[in-house]
């Protein structure tokens, strides 16, 4: 019986290498800190979100997970860092309903396209949006107010941070829902647009639930709907959207992870199934609830599929209101 040469040997050893060579390094991931990219300043919801959920990854995940502020255009700065990033899962980021679906739908001139160049990993939240008038506004509920404004067409204002933002476009979906025709006034920020709201400055202000609620509580703000499978906790007598027939916009705001494509599948996984891991831990579920963040932690398909959907709603509603953002 002939042995093997020693080329074949050879050969085979190296084929093995070949083989064995990637998943020991793949298994060794990670091995060093990881970046994530919050692509607006510190200090708001994105930021604070994203603060806990890398520190909860950096817990479960055996290296620290470092955060990068890096703030402009709306979020579309540090969302191009993202998709530019060596796809190695040491970059990963924080997308938002602005960043990977308001922004793709009201920008031209985008440097990326968030379908193709990002790796969606998975969504961590969704936190309702709410819609609020002035106290002295004659409505005592959303049916009323629609019909109020029905009577006084372009008399009644609506306040936004800014033209492509979520609470302009939610806005404009209510408007176009309900055919009524609100004048939108926008401000440089939620901050103005709340002082001005509550002030009478103008009579409508749409936002996220966390940065009203308090406003709402306290009876500078009257809410008239909540957008949510459910009616929320904080305000269980306010009606969602859907249950007051205005089903478009009754969509949430979301927070997500996502990476630069071409990043390995199962790095991709290896970091959704920690996400998940995270998101089971009652200290960082007990901090969303506090920022009436309802906790999700879909799979990377589930939330391509979401972002998609998206785009295609605020897609529809910007043609329909013909917004332009340059």
């Amino acid at each position: 019986m002939r042995l093997p040469g020693l080329r074949f040997i050879l050969a085979l050893l190296a084929a093995l290498v070949a083989f064995v060579v990637p998943s020991h390094a793949q298994d060794g991931y990670p091995n060093r800190p990881i970046t994530m990219i919050v692509p607006f300043a510190a200090g708001g919801s994105t930021d604070a979100i994203g603060r806990l959920v890398a520190d909860g990854l950096s817990r479960v995940i055996g290296q620290i997970v470092v955060v990068d502020n890096r703030g402009g255009a709306g979020g579309s700065l540090g969302t191009a860092a993202i998709a530019k990033a060596t796809p190695d899962g040491y970059t990963i980021g924080m997308g938002t309903a602005s960043t990977l679906a308001i922004n793709p739908a009201t920008y031209k001139n985008l440097p990326f396209d968030v379908l193709a160049d990002l790796a969606p990993i998975g969504n961590i939240a969704a936190v309702p949006n709410i819609m609020a008038v002035h106290p002295g506004v004659p409505a005592t509920d959303i049916r009323a107010f629609i019909a109020l404004a029905k009577s006084r067409p372009g008399r009644l204002a609506y306040a936004s941070p800014g033209h492509g933002s979520v609470a302009h476009l939610l806005g404009e979906q209510f408007k176009l829902a309900t055919g009524t025709d609100l004048l939108h006034v926008p401000y440089r920020g939620m901050g103005p647009a709340l002082n001005d709201a509550v002030g009478g400055q103008v009579q409508v202000i749409f936002d996220n639930l966390p940065t009203s609620l308090e406003l709402v509580r306290s009876g500078k703000l009257r809410a008239m709907a909540i957008s949510g499978e459910k009616r929320v906790a904080a305000l269980p007598e306010i009606p969602t959207f859907g249950e007051a027939g205005v089903e478009d916009a009754n969509w949430m705001a979301f927070f997500g992870l996502v990476a630069p494509k071409d990043t390995p599948a199962p790095i991709v996984q290896r970091l959704n199934a920690e996400l998940v891991r995270v998101l089971t831990i009652p200290e960082i579920r007990d901090k969303l609830a506090a920022q009436q963040a309802i906790v999700v932690g879909n799979s990377p398909d589930a939330f391509r599929a979401e972002i998609a959907r998206e785009i295609a709603r605020f897609k529809r509603a910007v043609a329909a209101a013909r917004i332009e953002v340059n």
